[in-house]
């Protein structure tokens, strides 16, 4: 994770943050678990073989989850009001991929546009979009522990 012009206590516009992660084949199967999205495209090479793509893609609302991953390092409790996605290209397993949030415009009461774009490890921009924010203070209590959510 990284993160550019970031206070831990105001949003400004410009302020930008990343997420990275390669998508593995168990994020891929989880995902389908969790989803119920089980589209063989996703999960069965020979028939995805057979599809205008001639392999395997990654499940788009998985990639553009880093979005959301990426949002959640922002300070304060951040609430998804409304996303805009364009998928451009798609991604394979096991590609390392990177959210990237920018602050666009500030509109008042705490609310924000965010720029929201997912891109491979050539920089190539495999989804584009837009979000619309809400950031509210963080609360005094509660923390959670990701290693713990990995391992469950």
């Amino acid at each position: 994770m990284e993160s550019t012009g970031l206070d831990d206590n105001r949003i400004n516009v410009g302020d930008r943050v990343t997420f990275s992660k390669t998508v593995s084949e168990r994020d891929v199967k989880r995902f389908a678990t969790a989803s119920g999205d089980t589209n063989r495209l996703h999960l069965d090479e020979e028939y995805a073989s057979q599809t205008r793509f001639g392999r395997r893609i990654v499940h788009g609302t998985l990639v553009c989850g880093l979005i959301s991953a990426a949002l959640a390092r922002l300070p304060g409790v951040t609430i998804y009001l409304s996303q805009d996605l364009s998928f451009l290209k798609p991604a394979e397993v096991d590609d390392r991929l990177t959210a990237v949030c920018e602050v666009a415009t500030d509109l008042g009461r705490n609310k924000y546009q965010l720029t929201t774009d997912v891109l491979d490890e050539d920089g190539d921009r495999l989804i584009e979009g837009q979000a619309a924010v809400l950031i509210d203070e963080t609360p005094e209590s509660g923390r959670v522990m990701v290693e713990t959510l990995a391992d469950s």
